[in-house]
């Protein structure tokens, strides 16, 4: 069983940020598989199947800083091992639209993974980085979350299909194949 999370803050107020691209992507694979959520307290969470593997969606509505909370509840509670962790996530590092997949290392000062990384106790987890860029002179906390603009949807629809279909060959061909055909 596989848990793929997207992070974001939850509430309209943060919908379609910059911060939130890890919700867009996980609510546009629920809707490309036809999965329905269900809102817990902490949470978002939708299950179903891709191929012979049984998946987990899953939205944190703890905040961002908080993220590790809702993970490390359904990794406990359906017995998910950190190497079957998908994180789909923001990136200041990488210009709009760019996605890069990393199979392990630290948080980058990116606060979702902080968390999760510090409440799942292990660095080593997948990340499907999905690039926002940067403004040189917007603070980063305004920045994130701003919303696209509409030059940048076209670019983020596609980077989220892209990571849609990178979570595909991660979980059917492994995390290096994946890595070698969308890095």
């Amino acid at each position: 069983m596989w848990l793929i999370a997207g992070l974001g803050n939850p509430g309209s107020r943060y919908e379609k940020t910059r911060h939130n691209v890890g919700f867009l992507a996980i609510e546009e694979f629920s809707r490309r598989h036809q999965l329905a959520f269900k809102e817990k307290e902490e949470y978002k969470i939708s299950k179903g199947s891709l191929e012979d593997e049984k998946i987990i969606l899953l939205e944190p509505l703890t905040f961002m800083n908080r993220s590790g909370i809702a993970v490390r509840k359904i990794m406990q509670k359906s017995n998910i091992s950190p190497e079957k962790l998908i994180v789909i996530h923001d990136d200041l590092d990488l210009e709009t639209g760019i996605l890069k997949i990393r199979k392990k290392g630290s948080s980058g000062g990116h606060k979702g993974i902080e968390s999760i990384i510090q409440n799942v106790g292990t660095q080593e987890f997948i990340r499907v980085k999905i690039g926002i860029g940067r403004e040189p002179f917007v603070p980063t906390e305004e920045y994130v979350l701003s919303k696209f603009r509409k030059d940048e949807m076209k670019v983020i629809r596609e980077a989220i299909e892209k990571a849609i279909d990178s979570v595909h060959a991660i979980i059917n061909d492994g995390v290096e194949k994946a890595m070698n055909s969308f890095n």
